[in-house]
Protein backbone atom coordinates (compact mmCIF):
# COMPACT_ATOMS: atom_id res chain seq x y z
CA UNK A 1 0.00 0.00 0.00
CA UNK A 2 1.68 3.58 -0.84
CA UNK A 3 1.53 6.26 1.70
CA UNK A 4 -0.76 8.96 1.77
CA UNK A 5 0.19 12.57 1.40
CA UNK A 6 -1.53 15.04 3.45
CA UNK A 7 -1.43 18.62 2.55
CA UNK A 8 -2.40 20.81 4.94
CA UNK A 9 -4.52 24.47 4.04
CA UNK A 10 -3.68 26.74 6.83
CA UNK A 11 -6.47 28.39 7.58
CA UNK A 12 -6.94 28.83 10.74
CA UNK A 13 -10.60 27.43 11.80
CA UNK A 14 -11.54 26.56 8.48
CA UNK A 15 -8.20 24.51 8.18
CA UNK A 16 -8.48 21.30 6.24
CA UNK A 17 -6.25 18.77 5.22
CA UNK A 18 -5.72 17.04 1.26
CA UNK A 19 -4.90 13.76 1.46
CA UNK A 20 -3.39 12.33 -1.72
CA UNK A 21 -3.32 8.38 -2.26
CA UNK A 22 -4.15 5.31 -4.22
CA UNK A 23 -6.26 4.21 -1.56
CA UNK A 24 -7.73 7.31 -0.24
CA UNK A 25 -11.40 6.40 -1.51
CA UNK A 26 -11.42 3.57 0.87
CA UNK A 27 -10.45 5.67 3.31
CA UNK A 28 -12.99 8.06 3.44
CA UNK A 29 -15.02 7.25 6.18
CA UNK A 30 -12.64 7.02 8.53
CA UNK A 31 -10.62 10.08 7.27
CA UNK A 32 -14.62 12.36 7.32
CA UNK A 33 -15.22 11.08 10.32
CA UNK A 34 -12.38 12.70 12.27
CA UNK A 35 -13.52 15.89 11.02
CA UNK A 36 -16.93 16.28 13.11
CA UNK A 37 -19.73 14.79 14.35
CA UNK A 38 -22.53 14.45 11.31
CA UNK A 39 -25.91 13.03 12.13
CA UNK A 40 -26.33 11.85 8.40
CA UNK A 41 -24.01 12.44 4.55
CA UNK A 42 -25.57 13.03 1.41
CA UNK A 43 -23.20 12.22 -1.29
CA UNK A 44 -23.54 14.14 -4.70
CA UNK A 45 -22.05 13.03 -8.03
CA UNK A 46 -22.77 12.30 -11.41
CA UNK A 47 -24.87 9.08 -13.33
CA UNK A 48 -22.29 7.67 -14.31
CA UNK A 49 -20.06 7.87 -11.80
CA UNK A 50 -22.14 6.06 -9.24
CA UNK A 51 -21.34 2.86 -9.33
CA UNK A 52 -17.36 3.52 -9.79
CA UNK A 53 -16.89 5.93 -7.12
CA UNK A 54 -19.99 6.95 -5.02
CA UNK A 55 -20.64 4.03 -4.15
CA UNK A 56 -17.53 3.06 -2.35
CA UNK A 57 -17.42 6.31 -0.59
CA UNK A 58 -20.96 5.72 0.42
CA UNK A 59 -19.80 2.55 1.88
CA UNK A 60 -16.80 3.52 3.54
CA UNK A 61 -18.52 6.42 5.38
CA UNK A 62 -21.61 3.70 6.63
CA UNK A 63 -18.71 1.67 7.69
CA UNK A 64 -18.28 4.55 10.28
CA UNK A 65 -21.52 4.75 11.15
CA UNK A 66 -22.82 7.74 8.93
CA UNK A 67 -25.99 7.13 7.34
CA UNK A 68 -25.33 8.46 3.20
CA UNK A 69 -27.39 8.69 0.77
CA UNK A 70 -26.40 9.06 -3.38
CA UNK A 71 -28.05 12.04 -5.18
CA UNK A 72 -26.83 12.73 -8.72
CA UNK A 73 -27.22 15.72 -11.11
CA UNK A 74 -26.08 16.12 -14.88
CA UNK A 75 -22.41 16.85 -15.93
CA UNK A 76 -20.97 19.19 -17.96
CA UNK A 77 -20.57 23.36 -17.65
CA UNK A 78 -24.00 23.77 -19.26
CA UNK A 79 -25.59 22.63 -16.56
CA UNK A 80 -23.57 24.65 -13.53
CA UNK A 81 -26.78 26.87 -13.27
CA UNK A 82 -28.75 28.44 -10.78
CA UNK A 83 -31.79 26.16 -12.47
CA UNK A 84 -29.30 23.26 -11.69
CA UNK A 85 -29.30 24.90 -8.43
CA UNK A 86 -32.60 24.59 -7.55
CA UNK A 87 -33.36 21.08 -7.94
CA UNK A 88 -30.02 19.90 -5.94
CA UNK A 89 -31.64 22.18 -3.05
CA UNK A 90 -35.27 20.13 -3.39
CA UNK A 91 -33.02 16.63 -3.19
CA UNK A 92 -31.52 18.33 0.22
CA UNK A 93 -34.78 18.88 1.32
CA UNK A 94 -36.32 15.83 0.14
CA UNK A 95 -33.63 13.86 2.39
CA UNK A 96 -33.87 15.74 5.28
CA UNK A 97 -30.44 17.45 5.17
CA UNK A 98 -29.75 19.69 8.58
CA UNK A 99 -27.22 21.79 9.68
CA UNK A 100 -25.09 18.32 11.22
CA UNK A 101 -25.12 17.06 7.50
CA UNK A 102 -22.15 16.46 5.50
CA UNK A 103 -22.50 17.18 1.89
CA UNK A 104 -19.87 15.21 -0.32
CA UNK A 105 -19.31 15.80 -3.86
CA UNK A 106 -17.81 12.75 -5.83
CA UNK A 107 -16.69 14.38 -9.07
CA UNK A 108 -15.05 16.88 -11.11
CA UNK A 109 -14.56 20.81 -11.02
CA UNK A 110 -18.18 21.09 -12.06
CA UNK A 111 -20.05 19.32 -9.07
CA UNK A 112 -17.65 20.51 -6.72
CA UNK A 113 -18.51 24.29 -7.31
CA UNK A 114 -21.99 23.64 -7.21
CA UNK A 115 -22.06 21.31 -4.44
CA UNK A 116 -19.68 23.52 -2.37
CA UNK A 117 -22.05 26.24 -3.57
CA UNK A 118 -25.09 24.21 -2.07
CA UNK A 119 -23.22 23.59 1.10
CA UNK A 120 -22.38 27.24 1.63
CA UNK A 121 -26.13 28.79 1.19
CA UNK A 122 -28.46 25.60 2.57
CA UNK A 123 -29.29 26.56 5.91
CA UNK A 124 -26.54 29.36 5.74
CA UNK A 125 -24.05 26.57 5.35
CA UNK A 126 -23.36 23.15 6.29
CA UNK A 127 -20.09 21.08 5.73
CA UNK A 128 -18.99 19.59 2.68
CA UNK A 129 -15.86 17.39 1.71
CA UNK A 130 -14.59 17.03 -1.53
CA UNK A 131 -13.55 13.73 -3.64
CA UNK A 132 -12.20 15.02 -7.23
CA UNK A 133 -11.86 12.14 -9.77
CA UNK A 134 -10.57 14.48 -12.61
CA UNK A 135 -7.17 15.75 -12.91
CA UNK A 136 -8.55 19.36 -13.28
CA UNK A 137 -10.56 19.34 -10.15
CA UNK A 138 -7.86 17.23 -7.82
CA UNK A 139 -4.94 20.00 -8.56
CA UNK A 140 -7.14 22.83 -8.91
CA UNK A 141 -11.00 23.54 -8.20
CA UNK A 142 -11.00 21.81 -5.26
CA UNK A 143 -8.65 23.36 -3.26
CA UNK A 144 -9.10 26.59 -2.17
CA UNK A 145 -12.96 27.43 -0.90
CA UNK A 146 -14.67 28.81 -4.15
CA UNK A 147 -18.09 27.55 -4.69
CA UNK A 148 -20.43 28.90 -7.51
CA UNK A 149 -22.09 29.14 -11.07
CA UNK A 150 -22.17 30.44 -14.18
CA UNK A 151 -24.55 33.06 -15.72
CA UNK A 152 -25.49 33.38 -19.57
CA UNK A 153 -22.67 36.27 -19.71
CA UNK A 154 -19.74 34.89 -17.25
CA UNK A 155 -18.64 32.32 -15.82
CA UNK A 156 -18.63 31.51 -11.53
CA UNK A 157 -20.46 35.20 -11.38
CA UNK A 158 -22.78 33.60 -8.56
CA UNK A 159 -20.68 32.10 -5.98
CA UNK A 160 -19.24 32.16 -2.29
CA UNK A 161 -15.85 31.15 -0.24
CA UNK A 162 -16.76 28.05 1.59
CA UNK A 163 -13.96 25.87 2.95
CA UNK A 164 -13.97 21.89 2.47
CA UNK A 165 -13.46 19.81 5.54
CA UNK A 166 -11.31 17.49 3.48
CA UNK A 167 -9.96 16.93 0.05
CA UNK A 168 -10.07 12.83 -0.93
CA UNK A 169 -7.82 12.18 -4.19
CA UNK A 170 -7.39 9.06 -5.44
CA UNK A 171 -5.25 8.85 -8.76
CA UNK A 172 -6.87 5.61 -9.44
CA UNK A 173 -10.04 7.86 -10.66
CA UNK A 174 -8.11 9.32 -13.48
CA UNK A 175 -7.79 5.99 -14.70
CA UNK A 176 -10.62 6.64 -16.32
CA UNK A 177 -10.51 9.66 -17.31
CA UNK A 178 -10.72 10.52 -20.54
CA UNK A 179 -7.69 11.95 -22.65
CA UNK A 180 -8.67 14.92 -23.46
CA UNK A 181 -9.85 15.48 -19.94
CA UNK A 182 -6.23 14.38 -18.40
CA UNK A 183 -4.76 17.25 -20.93
CA UNK A 184 -7.09 19.82 -19.28
CA UNK A 185 -5.80 19.17 -15.74
CA UNK A 186 -2.36 19.18 -17.29
CA UNK A 187 -2.87 23.32 -18.41
CA UNK A 188 -3.69 23.98 -14.36
CA UNK A 189 -0.62 22.22 -13.47
CA UNK A 190 1.54 23.98 -16.07
CA UNK A 191 0.13 27.39 -14.96
CA UNK A 192 1.11 26.57 -11.41
CA UNK A 193 4.66 26.05 -12.36
CA UNK A 194 4.61 29.25 -14.98
CA UNK A 195 3.63 31.24 -12.12
CA UNK A 196 5.84 30.35 -9.01
CA UNK A 197 7.94 27.21 -10.11
CA UNK A 198 10.33 27.24 -12.69
CA UNK A 199 11.98 23.78 -11.71
CA UNK A 200 8.30 22.10 -11.55
CA UNK A 201 7.55 23.37 -15.09
CA UNK A 202 10.35 22.08 -16.62
CA UNK A 203 9.90 18.94 -14.39
CA UNK A 204 5.96 18.56 -15.98
CA UNK A 205 7.28 19.14 -19.69
CA UNK A 206 10.39 16.77 -19.76
CA UNK A 207 6.99 13.83 -17.83
CA UNK A 208 4.54 14.76 -19.96
CA UNK A 209 4.65 11.50 -21.87
CA UNK A 210 4.54 9.50 -18.45
CA UNK A 211 1.72 12.07 -17.43
CA UNK A 212 -0.12 11.53 -19.78
CA UNK A 213 0.07 7.63 -19.83
CA UNK A 214 -1.17 7.83 -16.31
CA UNK A 215 2.12 6.81 -14.74
CA UNK A 216 1.19 6.86 -10.93
CA UNK A 217 4.76 7.33 -9.79
CA UNK A 218 4.09 10.27 -11.86
CA UNK A 219 1.26 11.73 -11.57
CA UNK A 220 1.45 11.34 -7.36
CA UNK A 221 4.20 13.82 -6.85
CA UNK A 222 2.99 16.14 -9.66
CA UNK A 223 -0.15 16.83 -8.35
CA UNK A 224 1.00 17.26 -4.55
CA UNK A 225 3.48 20.16 -5.76
CA UNK A 226 0.06 21.22 -7.58
CA UNK A 227 -1.90 20.77 -4.53
CA UNK A 228 1.48 22.40 -2.30
CA UNK A 229 1.62 25.53 -4.67
CA UNK A 230 -2.42 26.19 -4.28
CA UNK A 231 -2.45 25.39 -1.00
CA UNK A 232 0.07 27.85 0.34
CA UNK A 233 -1.08 30.82 -1.98
CA UNK A 234 -4.75 30.28 -0.82
CA UNK A 235 -3.40 30.34 2.86
CA UNK A 236 -1.99 33.71 2.15
CA UNK A 237 -5.23 35.34 0.79
CA UNK A 238 -8.47 33.13 1.49
CA UNK A 239 -10.80 35.80 -0.34
CA UNK A 240 -8.73 36.68 -3.09
CA UNK A 241 -7.61 40.33 -1.54
CA UNK A 242 -4.55 40.48 -3.34
CA UNK A 243 -2.52 37.28 -3.52
CA UNK A 244 -4.63 34.71 -4.72
CA UNK A 245 -5.61 36.86 -7.98
CA UNK A 246 -2.00 34.90 -9.52
CA UNK A 247 -3.76 31.97 -9.54
CA UNK A 248 -6.10 33.57 -12.08
CA UNK A 249 -3.12 33.79 -14.57
CA UNK A 250 -4.65 32.62 -18.25
CA UNK A 251 -8.05 32.78 -17.11
CA UNK A 252 -8.97 35.90 -17.99
CA UNK A 253 -9.21 35.59 -21.42
CA UNK A 254 -9.18 31.60 -21.11
CA UNK A 255 -12.79 32.11 -19.46
CA UNK A 256 -13.85 34.70 -22.25
CA UNK A 257 -13.30 32.04 -24.35
CA UNK A 258 -15.41 29.69 -22.59
CA UNK A 259 -18.20 31.95 -22.31
CA UNK A 260 -18.38 33.04 -26.04
CA UNK A 261 -18.18 29.41 -27.03
CA UNK A 262 -21.56 28.95 -25.18
CA UNK A 263 -19.13 26.04 -22.67
CA UNK A 264 -19.09 23.62 -25.52
CA UNK A 265 -16.64 23.84 -27.99
CA UNK A 266 -13.60 23.53 -25.02
CA UNK A 267 -12.61 22.35 -22.14
CA UNK A 268 -11.81 24.61 -19.25
CA UNK A 269 -8.25 23.61 -19.46
CA UNK A 270 -8.06 23.70 -23.28
CA UNK A 271 -9.08 27.26 -22.68
CA UNK A 272 -6.49 28.32 -20.26
CA UNK A 273 -3.62 27.16 -22.03
CA UNK A 274 -4.71 29.58 -25.36
CA UNK A 275 -5.25 32.50 -22.29
CA UNK A 276 -1.88 31.43 -21.01
CA UNK A 277 -0.50 32.40 -24.17
CA UNK A 278 -1.91 35.46 -25.26
CA UNK A 279 -1.43 36.49 -21.09
CA UNK A 280 1.51 36.05 -21.99
CA UNK A 281 1.79 37.91 -25.11
CA UNK A 282 0.33 40.53 -22.81
CA UNK A 283 3.13 40.43 -20.43
CA UNK A 284 5.09 41.39 -23.79
CA UNK A 285 3.21 44.14 -24.53
CA UNK A 286 3.92 45.55 -20.69
CA UNK A 287 7.51 44.91 -21.05
CA UNK A 288 7.44 42.41 -18.39
CA UNK A 289 9.22 39.56 -20.02
CA UNK A 290 10.12 38.67 -23.42
CA UNK A 291 9.28 36.65 -26.38
CA UNK A 292 11.36 33.66 -25.19
CA UNK A 293 8.22 33.13 -22.34
CA UNK A 294 5.41 32.91 -24.57
CA UNK A 295 7.98 30.70 -26.87
CA UNK A 296 8.04 28.39 -24.00
CA UNK A 297 5.40 28.61 -22.91
CA UNK A 298 3.57 27.18 -26.53
CA UNK A 299 6.06 24.16 -26.98
CA UNK A 300 5.16 23.39 -23.36
CA UNK A 301 1.00 23.31 -24.30
CA UNK A 302 2.00 21.61 -27.89
CA UNK A 303 4.03 19.21 -25.75
CA UNK A 304 0.48 18.28 -24.07
CA UNK A 305 -1.43 18.00 -26.69
CA UNK A 306 -3.25 21.39 -25.96
CA UNK A 307 -4.87 23.87 -28.06
CA UNK A 308 -2.21 26.93 -28.33
CA UNK A 309 -3.88 28.91 -31.05
CA UNK A 310 -6.19 31.46 -30.83
CA UNK A 311 -9.97 30.79 -31.93
CA UNK A 312 -9.95 32.98 -35.77
CA UNK A 313 -13.78 32.81 -35.24
CA UNK A 314 -14.06 35.00 -32.54
CA UNK A 315 -14.40 38.46 -32.46
CA UNK A 316 -11.48 40.57 -30.58
CA UNK A 317 -14.00 43.09 -29.82
CA UNK A 318 -16.20 40.61 -28.18
CA UNK A 319 -13.03 38.96 -26.59
CA UNK A 320 -12.22 41.93 -24.66
CA UNK A 321 -15.52 43.12 -23.72
CA UNK A 322 -16.00 39.60 -22.08
CA UNK A 323 -12.67 40.36 -19.92
CA UNK A 324 -14.61 43.32 -19.04
CA UNK A 325 -17.09 41.49 -17.20
CA UNK A 326 -14.14 39.46 -15.53
CA UNK A 327 -14.78 39.21 -11.72
CA UNK A 328 -10.74 40.55 -11.24
CA UNK A 329 -11.75 43.84 -12.26
CA UNK A 330 -12.29 47.22 -10.31
CA UNK A 331 -14.22 50.54 -11.32
CA UNK A 332 -14.02 49.02 -14.52
CA UNK A 333 -10.69 48.42 -14.82
CA UNK A 334 -9.56 44.94 -15.44
CA UNK A 335 -6.53 43.79 -13.44
CA UNK A 336 -4.72 40.80 -15.10
CA UNK A 337 -1.81 38.25 -13.50
CA UNK A 338 1.42 38.82 -16.11
CA UNK A 339 4.52 37.26 -16.35
CA UNK A 340 7.96 38.69 -15.00
CA UNK A 341 9.25 35.28 -16.92
CA UNK A 342 8.47 31.54 -16.10
CA UNK A 343 8.29 31.08 -12.91
CA UNK A 344 7.31 34.71 -12.12
CA UNK A 345 4.00 36.38 -11.85
CA UNK A 346 2.55 39.46 -10.69
CA UNK A 347 -0.74 41.65 -10.52
CA UNK A 348 -1.28 44.32 -12.90
CA UNK A 349 -3.64 46.55 -12.14
CA UNK A 350 -5.69 48.77 -15.29
CA UNK A 351 -4.15 46.75 -18.08
CA UNK A 352 -4.33 48.72 -20.49
CA UNK A 353 -7.28 48.02 -23.30
CA UNK A 354 -4.91 48.65 -25.82
CA UNK A 355 -1.73 46.24 -24.77
CA UNK A 356 -5.11 43.53 -24.97
CA UNK A 357 -5.79 44.39 -28.33
CA UNK A 358 -2.42 44.46 -29.74
CA UNK A 359 -1.66 41.10 -28.15
CA UNK A 360 -4.88 39.52 -29.40
CA UNK A 361 -4.09 40.44 -32.92
CA UNK A 362 -0.51 38.82 -32.65
CA UNK A 363 -2.01 35.60 -31.21
CA UNK A 364 -4.33 35.20 -34.28
CA UNK A 365 -1.37 36.26 -36.39
CA UNK A 366 0.99 33.38 -34.35
CA UNK A 367 -1.51 30.62 -35.63
CA UNK A 368 -1.69 32.06 -38.87
CA UNK A 369 1.66 31.96 -39.54
CA UNK A 370 2.18 28.35 -38.04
Amino acid sequence: MKETNIIPVNLGEDSYNIHIGMNVLDQAGTILNATGAYTSAVVLTHPKLVQLYAEPVRTSLERVGIRTAIRTTPSGERYKTLRTMEKIYDQLLSLGVDRKSLLITVGGGVIGDMGGFASAIWMRGIAFAQVPTTLLAQVDASVGGKTGVDLPKGKNLVGAFHQPRAVLIDPRTLGTLPARELRSGLAEMLKHGIICDKDYFRSLIFDTPRLLARDSDRLIPAIKRSCEIKADVVSRDEREKGLRAVLNYGHTIGHAIEALTGYKRYRHGEAVAIGMVTESIISEEMHLTGNETTEEIIRSVQRSRLPWEFPRDLSIDEVLNATKRDKKQSGGKLTMALLEGVGSVRMVPDTPEAAVLSALKRHIDLGANG
